[in-house]
């Protein structure tokens, strides 16, 4: 901290040169282990990409390459970024990818938007796919294979991220005079369905009509004793209900490491999307269910009106808790 003394190995008390000369040999030191071993700020999903892409290029090169695009208005800079949060599950970045406006007029060397989040996020925003460096149609085809790669890593348990960009076309998003808006987004990219939505709204940019780069999925395996903690907790009588932000597949299969799904085949979702069972029996039949949080929220809105000593309001609800084994999948805070 500030103005607090601190002392080195061994014992004597260091200036404020002496502190940032022995941290910047620290950072040196640090950039000469392996950089599996070299500290990381950020989550688990963030710091397991930052290892996964450091094998494949230098971040810290890239980035100071393309850096992420900064405009001035009325004498403050403006960072043209979107941060994550569990509500919108994505974040987005405009990078530059020419600093040095050598051909400022290339579309290849102006802008671009990159956005990462939960695929359900991602892919309805794509319209065109990544293949062996070629943008193609993003087909009804193309489309399956890669949500069929989404439920597979899913369904191993693994936490599955999309990525998407968009080359922006230096004509109409000049560097310098096209102010991006970051901070009231919401207002017309977040419901919308297609570029064409808003491409007339002040400080709009393409949020949709994106081409996808790829998934990636990361093994964020549950923490030691977890599923002896939920047993125990079974033994003293206590319903063990999950709530996460993973994606039903992957909360399933997390559900049933840490014994809070004992009978994943016997979950209404199994029996109704895989055994063919009509939704009646399959309910009938379970002994589970993974909720969507999707599903959760639309049924909350659908019974806001309904006065509170209404015997029905929140049944849905009572009907899901009923069940045995109760997961709530892809919930937001709200």
């Amino acid at each position: 901290m500030k103005g607090v003394p601190v002392a080195d190995f061994e014992g004597k008390v260091m200036d404020e040169g002496e502190m940032k000369d022995a941290k910047a040999r620290l950072i040196c030191a640090e950039r000469e282990m392996a950089y599996i071993h070299r500290h990381c700020k950020g989550d688990a999903s963030e710091t397991g990409l930052v290892q996964f892409g450091q094998a494949v290029m230098d971040l810290d090169e890239t980035r100071a390459k393309y850096p992420t695009y900064m405009y001035d208005k009325d004498g403050k800079d403006i960072e043209c970024l979107i941060p994550f949060s569990s509500d919108i599950k994505f974040n987005l970045f405009i990078r530059n990818m020419n600093p040095s406006e050598s051909n400022p007029s290339d579309i290849e060397d102006n802008l671009c938007v990159y956005m990462k989040g939960a695929p359900e996020r991602i892919l309805n925003r794509c319209s065109k796919i990544l293949i062996q460096g070629e943008e193609v149609e993003f087909t009804k085809e193309l489309r399956e294979e890669v949500n069929e790669a989404n439920s597979s890593f899913g369904k191993l348990g693994e936490r599955v991220l999309a990525f998407a960009r968009y080359r922006l076309p230096a004509d109409k998003y000049k560097k310098g005079n096209y102010n991006f808006d970051v901070s009231t987004w919401k207002n017309w990219g977040l419901k919308a369905t297609s570029t064409s939505d808003y491409e007339n709204s002040a400080g709009s940019f393409p949020m949709h009509d994106l081409c996808l780069v790829g998934v990636c999925s990361l093994n964020d395996p549950p923490r030691p004793m977890v599923d002896l903690s939920v047993n125990k907790c079974r033994a003293a009588g206590i319903k063990v209900i999950m709530v996460t932000g993973d994606q039903p597949p992957t909360a399933a299969a997390i559900a049933e490491k840490v014994n809070i799904i004992k009978e994943p085949k016997k979950t209404y979702n199994y029996l109704y999307e895989e055994a063919g069972l009509s939704k009646q029996a399959a309910w009938e039949q379970s002994t589970g269910v993974v909720v969507h949080g999707d599903l959760l929220a639309e049924k909350h809105l659908n019974e806001e009106n309904l006065d509170d000593i209404d015997p029905e309001k929140g049944r849905y609800l009572l009907d899901w808790i009923s069940k045995k084994e109760v997961v709530f999948a892809r919930t937001t805070p709200s």
